[in-house]
């Protein structure tokens, strides 16, 4: 069986000095896996997940357990971080933890668009950047502080924008794309980050109106980005799968429509409360037999993905 190298020892160096240049700037850093997902939890968080005792994720002293929870700036626990997983990727926890707000344009959804819409409306003003492994942008802005900015994926601002702040984070320099090995670069360096215009903010702030009724027989042109770009769509198709899941899979359906939902909760798209209820309904509708089964494999999937309720 083939095995992945080793990250070689110059790359390895060139990310530790990386985070610790981001820790000295105040913003806590952590390690993803490879895939850009939070590394899985170890035995005894796992064990607590499962036995539905989870303890405080932000107070967890795991290096690597809780995803953007494991954030630090402390130099020794970072330097221990990339010491245990030497292949991961480098991440920022965004939001008033690190002071930032972070605006991630995706080309591949229409995001050079709605990027230049935005600064046509002084929404995005010139700031710090990096260029991304998979040929986007992230806009660096300093957080307004006092007010918690929600994260968003391609719903306030527009397709193929998304908002990094409370609640989220982004890979970071000089990580590399999983897909197409591409590292994350800083496009420029002697730039300065500036505030998060107050449009911006009220645009991140502003409340989604979900959409009218249908008429019977008018479907609405398609948008892009997909489901998961929209949290009505992707809700609908976790329920889908709750109602076509055949006896003998409904908890592992289950479980993996509580991780879909709990990433929405992660973006700040439904609280934890409301996505709950949502799959419970769907259970229900689906006459479902009620089990102890049903609340445990909802809140365990919510657990996978650093959510709780």
């Amino acid at each position: 069986m083939n095995r992945t190298p080793e990250m070689p020892p110059a790359a390895a160096h060139l990310l530790l000095a990386a985070a610790l240049r981001y820790a000295a700037s105040g913003w806590p850093v952590f390690v993803l896996g490879r895939s850009k997902r939070p590394v899985a939890l170890c035995g005894p968080c796992d064990t607590a997940r499962k036995a539905l005792t989870p303890h405080d994720p932000q107070a967890c002293p795991c290096l690597t357990c809780h995803g953007f929870y494991a954030a630090s700036t402390d130099p020794d626990r970072i330097t221990a971080m990339l010491a245990a997983v030497p292949r991961g990727l480098l991440a920022v926890r965004t939001g008033a933890a690190s002071g930032l707000v972070v605006i991630d344009v995706d080309p591949r959804h229409d995001g050079t668009a709605t990027l230049n819409a935005l600064i046509a409306r002084g929404l995005t003003p010139p700031t710090r950047y990096a260029r991304t492994g998979s040929g986007g942008l992230h806009l660096y802005y300093r957080h307004p502080g006092g007010i918690a900015v929600p994260c968003d994926q391609g719903i306030r601002l527009g397709p193929g924008i998304d908002v990094k702040a409370d609640g989220g984070y982004v890979v970071a320099p000089p990580s590399r794309h999983p897909v197409t090995g591409r590292p994350y670069t800083w496009a420029d360096q002697g730039s300065r980050i500036e505030e998060a215009a107050p449009a911006l903010v009220s645009a991140c702030l502003a409340e989604i109106r979900r959409q009218p009724p249908q008429r019977a027989g008018h479907h609405p042109p398609p948008r892009s980005g997909g489901a998961a770009s929209y949290p009505d769509r992707l809700m609908d198709a976790l329920v889908s799968r709750i109602h076509q899941a055949p006896k003998g899979r409904r908890r592992v359906t289950l479980f993996g429509c509580a991780r879909g939902a709990a990433r929405m909760v992660a973006a700040g798209q439904m609280t934890s409360t409301e996505a709950y209820d949502r799959l419970v309904a769907a259970c229900d509708a689906a006459r479902w037999p009620w089990a102890k089964s049903t609340p445990n494999a909802i809140r365990e999937g919510f657990a996978a993905e650093g959510v709780t309720l």
